[in-house]
């Protein structure tokens, strides 16, 4: 089927979603999990096919975002009951006021109609996407990379027989068979077909629909995010929260890229940092890219290495960390405000004063104080799960739930009221 064909069956679907009831809505969300936990097999199956022919391709880091497992697609099914039991964001009255003529007015929370998601090597993703369309009462779009097409096609199979077992269309979900790059084109300039857009990959996908896009479109995923070490930081605390952003699951957008550690306690808190990244990890140990400061610091050790003129700009997604030293808090700031992606940057500090500076001063979706950035998830933050982390200011900012999956509109009613 041609994406074009995809778009129109969507089109028609996105009347019956913004229609459906809550309790049409959850029951057919309940049905997907089910029909995911059944489908387990064939969805490991494609999903090995998959793994096998991104070998040698994908770097382990990339990899690990392509496997699935029964705990994974488990917890896929669990992000579509979690949503299911997530309150209705549609219909909801925002504002509601009586103009001097007797004119009611209301402010009434609208689905947007058909959500396209331009997507990379998640599978997971596919899941988290439908869940959050269908409970906002969108009809989606899903066109996932090349590398993952064969479990994402399970995924959605398997969902779709969920639907139809609820009494719901299938054709609320949909999957772009295409996987070239004519087909995410497609979707960037289908005006009048695609009422939102949402890329959710590496820098390459972005910048292809800021260039492109001719459709309402959100930017995110990118996020060369930050973790700065202050003068005060309890160096045990810095560790642990160190090594959960950038080792837990590097390959993801909320994982740190950059350590920014204050000149007065470099000396003392850099060789204690390598040992924990490099000594003290004896699988995958992180490559570090130091500034001319930190390497004349620790420079003569094993894993250390020069940084680049790119290094503080690149969102490695593998054990591969920047380091710099700075001057002091303000310096921190400055250097975030260069290089940061507005993604999430974190402060390690027990002084309340540069704290408070810090969050008022770092324009991030999400901004950390002593807690790891690997928090800023949908699931984390209570949202259920999350169509991406929007690094833009304009509508949805930050981790996207339903509200954001939201419009709205003004019901006005009156008793014959003219102007």
């Amino acid at each position: 089927m041609t994406t074009t064909e995809i778009l129109t069956i969507a089109k028609k679907a996105k009347s019956t979603a913004a229609l459906m009831s809550t309790e049409q809505k959850n029951a057919a969300l309940i049905g997907m999990a089910a029909a995911i936990e059944r489908e387990t097999p064939a969805i490991l199956k494609a999903n090995a096919a998959d793994v096998a022919a991104a070998r040698g391709n994908l770097s382990e880091a990339m990899i690990d975002r392509l496997i699935l497992n029964e705990q994974r697609i488990s917890a896929m099914a669990e992000g579509l009951r979690a949503v299911a039991h997530l309150p209705d964001p549609v219909g909801n009255v925002l504002e509601e006021f009586t103009r001097p003529n007797g004119m009611r007015v209301k402010k009434v929370t609208v689905p947007i109609g058909v959500v396209a998601i331009i997507y990379e090597s998640r599978p997971n993703v596919t899941s988290d996407a439908a869940a959050l369309a269908l409970k906002s009462g969108n009809a989606c779009v899903l066109r996932i990379g090349k590398e993952a097409y064969g479990s994402a096609r399970a995924i959605v199979g398997a969902m779709k027989k969920g639907l139809e077992k609820s009494g719901v269309t299938k054709n609320l979900i949909n999957l772009v068979e295409d996987t070239s790059r004519e087909s995410a084109h497609e979707l960037m300039t289908a005006v009048g077909m695609v009422d939102l857009l949402i890329p959710r990959g590496g820098k390459g996908l972005i910048q292809s629909c800021v260039e492109n896009a001719k459709v309402p479109c959100i930017q995110t995923g990118t996020g060369i995010c930050h973790v700065f070490v202050d003068e005060s930081a309890d160096f045990e605390k810095a560790f642990h929260i160190i090594e959960n952003a950038k080792c837990s699951r590097p390959s993801v957008c909320n994982a740190m890229e950059v350590c920014l550690v204050h000149k007065a306690i470099a000396q003392s808190f850099l060789p204690e940092l390598h040992k924990k990244l490099v000594m003290e990890r004896r699988v995958n140990p992180v490559k570090l890219k130091l500034d001319p400061v930190a390497f004349g610091l620790i420079g003569e050790r094993a894993n250390c290495y020069p940084a680049d003129g790119n290094d503080f700009d690149s969102e490695f997604l593998d054990y591969i960390m920047a380091v710099g030293v700075v001057e002091n808090v303000a310096a921190a700031i400055a250097h975030i405000s260069a290089h940061s992606t507005g993604h999430s940057d974190c402060i390690v500090t027990e002084n309340k004063k540069n704290a408070e500076l810090f969050t008022r001063a770092v324009d991030s979706a999400a901004v950390y104080v002593n807690v790891s950035t690997r928090f800023t998830d949908g699931g984390e933050f209570g949202l259920g799960c999350e169509m991406g982390i929007s690094t833009q200011k304009l509508h949805a900012r930050g981790p996207m739930g339903l509200r954001e999956l939201t419009s709205y509109k003004y019901v006005i009613e009156g008793e014959g009221q003219t102007r």
